[in-house]
């Protein structure tokens, strides 16, 4: 069961929507998945106060540095997939949860201070790989995404990103109403009213194909209907 996680060391970097959205997509076509709340913002656990029950989906949000491990192996058997919602910063939480990872992602807007932030996580996963010998799968993903970023500056990131050897995802994320309306009502996509948020079809479409472009990257590859198995669980530092 492949351990996702999201981070980015600055903050509002889009960092929990999309973790949230790969979370809710992935429990909408029958994988099981348990999201672990690390970010002291707890906005994934606010949602689900808002959400109440939602199918095949379990928030965990009391996480520390000497717990983590343990929240994976305890709910191995009964997960598809663990996402963690990482703090925006750069500390031991981040750093083990790095090391407990099959595939990092680090959203990034199309700003020069995100793309900083996501620098710096870039530079901590090479420091893990030098110091602890640890090669972590990482990508890029680009997040609010609009009209009003010009082709010039997202061009200018990936150029940035790329000179890093790092892999940028081909599907962005939008900056949607519909996005934004599940951390203020709870629930998902899909059972969001579109008589009273607008465009919920295109924000569907949007993280179908995200999701479907982030279960392409994923070392180990889930059936539905498969009982988990404790493999491949992660890698562990000291």
């Amino acid at each position: 069961m492949p351990v996702i996680s999201f981070a980015n060391a600055k903050g509002g970097a889009g960092k929990t929507t999309a973790a949230l959205l790969l979370a809710t997509e992935l429990a909408h076509q029958g994988f099981r998945i348990i999201i672990i709340d690390a970010d002291p913002q707890r906005w994934i656990s606010q949602w689900q106060e808002a959400s109440g029950k939602v199918r095949n989906i379990e928030v965990i949000s009391e996480v520390t540095v000497a717990s983590l491990n343990g929240h994976l192996r305890e709910m191995a058997p009964v997960t598809d997939y663990f996402i963690i919602d990482l703090a925006g910063a750069r500390d031991a939480l981040v750093t083990t949860a790095l090391g407990l990872s099959d595939h990092v992602f680090i959203p990034v807007q199309g700003s020069a201070m995100d793309a900083k932030g996501a620098a710096q996580i870039l530079d901590l996963l090479a420091i893990l790989k030098k110091k602890a010998r640890l090669d972590f799968d990482h990508s890029v993903v680009l997040t609010r995404v609009t009209s009003m970023v010009t082709t010039k500056a997202l061009l200018a990131i990936k150029g940035l990103l790329a000179a890093k050897g790092v892999n940028v995802m081909t599907t962005p994320i939008g900056e949607r109403t519909a996005f934004k309306e599940l951390f203020e009502t709870g629930g998902t996509l899909h059972t969001m009213d579109p008589a009273k948020v607008s465009n919920v079809d295109k924000a569907k479409e949007n993280a179908r194909a995200y999701a479907v472009e982030v279960l392409r990257l994923m070392p180990i590859k889930i059936t539905r209907s498969a009982v988990s198995r404790l493999i491949g669980l992660g890698r562990n530092i000291a």
